[in-house]
């Protein structure tokens, strides 16, 4: 039960930060990988570098928000696999910026990209998740779906939405075997949030809320991730796991 021997798993936003991440966690526990990005230069390098591991790993180039982008990883699903054991809806963004400078443009694409994509490619395989192998879909979340943590409103709407997507579509398709559940990281080392970590004011006010005095590492959100992947989880469904390093039970600002 604590490996991922022969699943057949799509990661999306698999190239940098959490998604990066996972795939090799999840190759490495024993899976088989089709992974997503937009960039065609690192898709090619990343898929080089683990073919020539020895993992079995795929990568597509793709827009997971645009619909014919979409339908070319399913078609690719159905030819390859036949059938989809795990879906990990990791791709997202975000625009930093005041909610009245917002143009529609910005915050209809980070709905797009951080909720419906998510929500219309977990539909369109579910007809492939329900001839998988204990077919899961793991939905990365943030902190920012329930709490105010400055990332600006559209991402927080986004993430907060997806988070009661993982509910809703948890108990919907239980009765199809497919187990949904989220992820919500709190500040992790990621190229979204690398531009913060530069800034050390704004790093002294995350430490200063996070009772484990530190970020958090992309491989930590992995192992989250692959632990859900696997059967030993076979009975958790409906949740939202935070991986916070305890910032959101904390009360009072640290002083130490």
């Amino acid at each position: 039960m604590w490996n991922l021997n022969k699943k057949k798993i799509l990661i999306t936003g698999g190239t940098k930060g959490i998604g990066r991440a996972a795939v090799i966690e999840i190759l490495k526990l024993g899976a088989e990988v089709l992974f997503t990005a937009r960039n065609q230069d690192e898709v090619a390098s990343f898929e080089q570098e683990l073919q020539e591991a020895g993992f079995a790993a795929t990568g597509l180039v793709s827009d997971i928000a645009d619909t014919a982008n979409r339908h070319e990883v399913i078609t690719w699903i159905e030819k390859h696999w036949g059938a989809l054991d795990v879906l990990v809806n990791n791709v997202g963004m975000n625009i930093r910026k005041p909610t009245l400078e917002f143009t529609t443009e910005e915050y209809k694409r980070i709905l797009d990209v951080n909720l419906i994509a998510p929500f219309e490619l977990s539909r369109s395989l579910h007809p492939l998740l329900v001839k998988g192998q204990n077919p899961v879909i793991i939905n990365v979340a943030s902190i920012a779906g329930f709490l105010d943590v400055q990332t600006g409103s559209p991402y927080a709407m986004s993430k907060a939405a997806l988070i009661q997507q993982t509910k809703n579509l948890a108990t919907e398709w239980a009765k199809d075997g497919i187990r949904v559940n989220a992820l919500s990281p709190w500040f992790t080392e990621t190229p979204l949030t690398e531009a913060l970590l530069l800034n050390e004011s704004k790093v002294q006010d995350v430490l200063s809320r996070t009772p484990l005095k530190r970020v958090a590492r992309a491989e930590e959100m992995a192992t989250i991730i692959a632990f859900l992947a696997m059967n030993a989880s076979s009975y958790i469904t409906g949740q939202n796991i935070i991986a916070d390093g305890g910032m959101s039970v904390t009360a009072l600002l640290s002083r130490s």
